[in-house]
């Protein structure tokens, strides 16, 4: 379902950086200190995420490139994710967020800037979502296998789908 993953300026990529992805599982391979786990906080920050510690760092701001002797520290840092259509939606969907050194923030919905709460709905329709299972991180395995019930059924909610019902349920009352 996710295609194409384009990073600017996010933690240790200072330049572009596409990759595209095929059908099934995709699996990044490298050395540590290669940059393998920024890929999956890139994606999980385009998602939405809120928590500078789930991205591994001290605050959000930190997730800037922070520049070298030989390259200058990156203005802003941008993730757009390109995903498949769905069988009942649009034929291709593009999600980006950026956020600049200046501390201005946006997220965008092909290209047409929206609110958080629009990126997570158009999202949680698809059964993506920042909670998801969509993408697994380091740790997130073994977090589910040693999860107490409740906690495990809040996961399995979000990779069905019905996590977005659960909050506007929420919401509402």
């Amino acid at each position: 379902m996710l295609r194409r993953i384009r990073i600017r300026g996010f933690k240790s990529f200072a330049g572009d950086v596409t990759l595209d992805l095929g059908p099934g599982v995709n699996v990044i391979v490298g050395p540590n200190g290669s940059g393998k786990s920024n890929f999956g906080e890139a994606i999980s920050w385009a998602l939405g995420e809120q928590r500078a510690s789930r991205l591994r760092a001290p605050g959000m701001h930190d997730i800037l490139y922070q520049g070298t002797d030989a390259r200058p520290a990156a203005g802003l840092a941008e993730v757009a994710l390109q995903f498949d259509g769905a069988s009942d939606g649009p034929a291709e969907v593009e999600v980006s967020r950026r956020l600049t050194r200046a501390g201005d923030s946006s997220y965008m919905l092909n290209g047409a800037s929206c609110r958080l709460l629009d990126l997570h709905e158009s999202l949680a329709q698809r059964g993506l979502g920042g909670e998801s299972l969509a993408v697994i991180r380091q740790g997130q395995v073994e977090a589910l296998a040693t999860s107490r019930p409740a906690e495990r059924r809040a996961m399995l909610d979000e990779a069905a789908g019905v996590g977005v019902t659960k909050r506007r349920r929420k919401r509402a009352e």
